[in-house]
């Protein structure tokens, strides 16, 4: 028996559980279903090439045949070990545009402004560079930036302002636009993941028990006079089915894809989806897994001229030790990072209010998330690009009543035709950018899209068979008061007492860049409103 039971050890859980155990007379339990971050490709940002193979660490879940995206079945990595995807993922610390907060609090969800959510994030930023008005210093996520960045990504941000767009050092700024250097959640070169930022500080706390390799069921609901209350949650852990029970209140933090479905399976969702798969009814709540966004990405590549990528090359290869020392004794060098270290946040048209792309790049030749070794192995450069606020809307169902079974995940990419007309533009935004002087030096042929792509149906047609994901689901869970809305702006799901979900799912609509950062956000506020509630 514990006051409060977490579901879920990724970037959103591990924020609950350090924050709620500050208090020595607050008993806290997190059950998470992967296994502990002891291995030290977690650690090492290069090992994310290695982590999006693993079978272990990640859940790679996979879509259903997306008819939009010539019915392809497309790869959705997901981290499964303590701190979840902030384990495995980039690195990158962008929040979105005030613009997206303001916009949830105008969809009626009060405390979610921007003025509501910046005390949150500085709260939770520790920034080498210091505190200012827009960033915290002293917090448990530690943002640096690139200590030894690649001459390729200094060009790039060259080229993007030979092209037109300014160059910025700060994408963290109420209304990001411009061209520069990604920061990320590191230290000293290092993985800065919430499991070490949030977690492992507080793991010596006598009245924090913290369970891995333990995957949740099913929540556990009573039914007193008064409606339903989440009373606990059952999971398997070693082959044995184990529970645990919350005298306050059950929070679930699984993510965009696995609340909704644990959700479902506890018969808290669309009554006729839980019926189809023969699950008793407790809650009829249609917008459980229903409005899921992502950010759909497509990259445009080159060969290099010079030996300047920071892939697998031949010669990066051969100066593994020397990298190795580097990271060890500077916190820099090609071991620090994946590769992700300039960024863009730029407008699709001059005419755009704000920024509706995203650059994401990266001085190597990447195919398949990485996974082709083969075309790692050339000398290049590339660059993805996202439309940052699409219209399309995908949903998440059950495959089956087993728990063990992976959800049915429906993306419903370009189901809007407006989003497959900003990846047209924001190929062609791309290219604009690499042919621009300063990369002249080391811009070799077109490898993606290639030079027979060049027609805007040329291009939409890459977009369908190349395009993937850049890793931000949400919104499956999403926080208002519509029809759809499943949790209230207290994260509190309705109908049902004792019960808030706390991660990505909440989120109304997607914000204008990484997820990682506003999902931390979330936690941070919600672990102050888990408390006041208590008092």
């Amino acid at each position: 028996m514990y006051d409060y039971v977490i579901v879920g050890g990724g970037s959103a859980g591990c924020v609950l559980a350090a924050r709620l155990s500050e208090d020595p007379a607050v008993s806290v339990c997190l059950l998470e279903a992967g296994p502990k971050d002891r291995h030290p490709l977690i650690h090492i940002p290069v090992g994310t090439l290695w982590l999006m193979r693993s079978k272990v660490l990640n859940w790679r879940f996979h879509t259903e045949p997306e008819p939009q995206m010539r019915s392809r079945r497309m790869f959705w990595p997901r981290g499964r070990m303590l701190g979840g995807s902030s384990s495995m993922n980039a690195m990158c610390y962008t929040r979105g545009d005030a613009w997206d907060y303001d916009h949830w609090a105008a969809l009626g969800n009060r405390g979610w402004g921007y003025a509501d959510v910046l005390p949150y994030f500085r709260r939770a930023e520790d920034q080498e560079r210091g505190a200012s008005e827009f960033h915290g210093s002293g917090g448990p996520l530690h943002v640096s930036d690139f200590k030894a960045p690649s001459e390729l990504t200094r060009n790039y941000i060259r080229a993007g302002e030979q092209a037109g767009f300014p160059a910025t050092d700060d994408f963290n700024l109420p209304h990001p636009e411009g061209v520069g250097f990604f920061q990320a959640t590191q230290k000293r070169g290092l993985r800065w993941s919430a499991a070490k930022g949030y977690l492992k500080p507080a793991m010596s706390r006598p009245n924090l028990t913290v369970l891995t390799d333990a995957r949740a069921t099913r929540l556990l609901l009573e039914h007193p006079d008064g409606g339903p209350r989440a009373a606990g949650v059952e999971f398997l852990q070693g082959g044995r089915a184990r529970s645990v029970q919350a005298r306050r209140e059950v929070l679930l933090s699984a993510g965009a894809v696995q609340s909704p479905q644990l959700l479902m399976l506890s018969g808290i969702g669309p009554g006729a989806e839980l019926q189809r798969h023969g699950l008793q009814v407790s809650v009829d709540l249609p917008g459980v897994g229903q409005n899921l966004q992502d950010h759909l990405d497509v990259m445009v590549t080159h060969r290099g001229k010079r030996a300047k990528s920071v892939g697998m090359t031949p010669g990066n290869l051969l100066g593994g030790p020397w990298s190795l020392y580097r990271l060890v004794a500077r916190g820099e060098g090609m071991l620090t990072n994946t590769g992700a270290e300039g960024c863009g946040f730029i407008k699709s048209r001059p005419d755009e209010p704000i920024a509706d792309l995203q650059i994401h790049f990266m001085p190597a030749c990447l195919r398949d998330h990485g996974r082709d070794l083969r075309f790692l192995m050339r000398q290049g450069f590339t660059a993805h690009i996202c439309y940052l606020r699409p219209k399309s809307r995908g949903e998440i169902r059950l495959h089956s009543a087993d728990p063990l079974a992976a959800p049915a995940i429906h993306a419903n990419y370009l189901s809007h035709p407006e989003d497959l007309q900003k990846m047209v533009l924001a190929v062609k935004q791309l290219r604009r950018i690499f042919a621009a002087p300063a990369l002249d030096a080391d811009r070799g042929e077109e490898l993606l899209p290639g030079p027979g792509v060049q027609t805007d149906q040329q291009i939409a047609d890459f977009v369908r068979s190349h395009a993937e994901t850049i890793y931000h689901p949400v919104s499956t869970c999403k926080m208002g008061s519509d029809a759809l809305a499943v949790v209230d702006d207290e994260l509190r799901v309705r109908g049902v007492r004792g019960l808030r979900v706390v991660d990505a799912s909440v989120m109304p609509t997607l914000v204008g860049g990484n997820t990682n950062a506003p999902t931390i956000m979330i936690a941070e506020k919600a672990s102050d409103l888990i408390k006041a509630a208590a008092r």
